[in-house]
C-alpha cells in the first residue's frame, strides 16, 4: 500500500502505551490519534502519557469522534478491555467509521463459540464498513492456538496437542500482576474468579480455534484454576506479598472430542517463578516437542498488534481470526 498506514490507538494503558512507542518507530506507520476514558490522560501529549521521549503535538482524547473531527486514519489499534460487553460497543463505533482494526481483546480473537450472536453482529458491521476486525496477542493469538496449528503443517498425523505457558509474572505489567491475584487472600481470590472477571482471559477461545481448524468436534470443555500461594515475602515495584497470600495461578483447559482428550492447555503466571517458558507438545506422526524461551507476554503482544496491520488492511472485509491470515511477519 503506497503511503504511510495513519494509526489511530484506541486505550492507552501500558499495552496501549507500548504498542504507540512501536509505531512511533515503524516508517510505513504514522501515528495520528489516541483515545482514552480516563479523565488523567485526557487533553494530555500523547507522546508524554505513552513515554516516548518527547511530546508529538497529538492530544489525547476521551471519545473516538473527538479525534476523527481533528484528522482521518485508516486502522485503529483497539487496547481497551478482555471482556466481549465492555469492547463491543467500541468495535462497532470504529466500524462505523470505517478503519480497520487490530484488537488485543481476548474474547474477539475466536468469539464464535461463546459469542455467536455477537460476533455475527460484528462480522456484519464489519462487512457492511468494507472493513477488517481481527483480535490477537501472545495468547490466545499466538502460543495456544496459531502457532501449534502451524506446527501440524509437517505432521501426517495429530493425536493430541499440548500447551504449557509458564511465566515469571515479576516482568509482567501492573495490571497483569493484579489480574492474576496478586497479594490477595485465598478466599478473596476465590471470591473473585467465581465473579468471571480475573485470571487468564483466552482458553475457551484457544480451543474453538484448534478444533474448529482442524475439522475436530468439540464435544466436552473443562477447565479449572488454583491459586498459587508465596512461601515467602514476594515484592515487586507493583506488589509486596507476604508469606500465604496469592503470587498468581494455575489454569488448566481441555478440549475432548468423541475419541477423548484432544488438547490440553496449561497456563501458570506466579510472581518471582523460576520456570519462564513456552511449550508445544503434539503427539502422532511424527512427533513434536517446542519450546520457547523468552517470550514476554507484555512485549510479543505489542509486536503482533503492530505487526499485524498490513495483513488485515489488505484482508477481505469481516471479523477475522489469525487462522484466516497469511503468516505475520515482522513489518
Amino acid at each position: 500500500m503506497e503511503g504511510k498506514t495513519r494509526v489511530i490507538i484506541y486505550g492507552l494503558g501500558p499495552i496501549g502505551s507500548s504498542v504507540a512507542r512501536l509505531v512511533l518507530e515503524r516508517p510505513n506507520l504514522e501515528l495520528v490519534g489516541g483515545v482514552d476514558i480516563d479523565p488523567a490522560k485526557v487533553g494530555k501529549d500523547i507522546g508524554q502519557v505513552v513515554e516516548s521521549g518527547k511530546n508529538l503535538g497529538i492530544v489525547i482524547q476521551g471519545k473516538l469522534s473527538r479525534v476523527l473531527g481533528k484528522t482521518e486514519a485508516d486502522v485503529v489499534l483497539h487496547t481497551t478491555n478482555s471482556y466481549f460487553d465492555l469492547f463491543t460497543p467500541q468495535i462497532l463505533e470504529i466500524m462505523e467509521s470505517k478503519m480497520d482494526i487490530v484488537s488485543t481483546s481476548e474474547e474477539l480473537s475466536f468469539p464464535w463459540l461463546t459469542y455467536p450472536e455477537q460476533a455475527t453482529k460484528i462480522d456484519a458491521a464489519a462487512k457492511k464498513a468494507g472493513k477488517s476486525v481481527l483480535a490477537t496477542g501472545v495468547n490466545p493469538g499466538f502460543l495456544m492456538d496459531a502457532l501449534p496449528l502451524s506446527l501440524t503443517a509437517i505432521c501426517r498425523r495429530v493425536d493430541h496437542i499440548e500447551v504449557r505457558r509458564i511465566q515469571n509474572a515479576s516482568k509482567r505489567r501492573g495490571p497483569f500482576q493484579a489480574k492474576i491475584g496478586s497479594g490477595m487472600t485465598v478466599e478473596e481470590f476465590r471470591k473473585k474468579m467465581d465473579g468471571g472477571r480475573m485470571g487468564h482471559v483466552g482458553l475457551v477461545e484457544s480451543t474453538g480455534m484448534v478444533f474448529h481448524t482442524l475439522g475436530k468436534k468439540l464435544v466436552r470443555f473443562e477447565t479449572k484454576v488454583e491459586p498459587v500461594l508465596a512461601e515467602q515475602l514476594v515484592e515487586t515495584p507493583y506488589f509486596k506479598v507476604p508469606a500465604g497470600r496469592v503470587i498468581g495461578l494455575k489454569q488448566e483447559a481441555c478440549g475432548y472430542s468423541d475419541q477423548g482428550e484432544f488438547l490440553n492447555l496449561f497456563f501458570k503466571a506466579a510472581l518471582d517463578s523460576p520456570e519462564d517458558q513456552d511449550t508445544i507438545i503434539i503427539s502422532g506422526e511424527p512427533n513434536l516437542k517446542v519450546t520457547l524461551q523468552g517470550t514476554n507476554g507484555d512485549t510479543a503482544t505489542s509486536a503482533i498488534a503492530v505487526n499485524a496491520i498490513q495483513r488485515v488492511r489488505a484482508a477481505a472485509p469481516g471479523l477475522l481470526t489469525m487462522r484466516d491470515l497469511p503468516f505475520i511477519t515482522l513489518s
